[in-house]
């Protein structure tokens, strides 16, 4: 997977191969950091990368 430092929540669900219920799970326990730009949510890549490889 290329590194991106921020993602989308529609980018970040197909990195992750889940749906939208289950990244808000994941958001709203703390295991993925977000920050908004107006109305925009977007996933904090480092937070990502680190529940892709275990670390989360």
């Amino acid at each position: 997977m290329t590194y991106k430092p921020t993602y989308s929540r529609k980018d970040a669900c197909e990195a992750l191969s889940i749906g939208t219920t289950k990244l808000h799970e994941l958001i709203n326990a703390g295991t993925l950091e977000t920050f908004k730009i107006g109305r925009k949510t977007l996933v904090k890549g480092e937070s990502l990368h680190r529940l892709i490889a275990g670390e989360a």
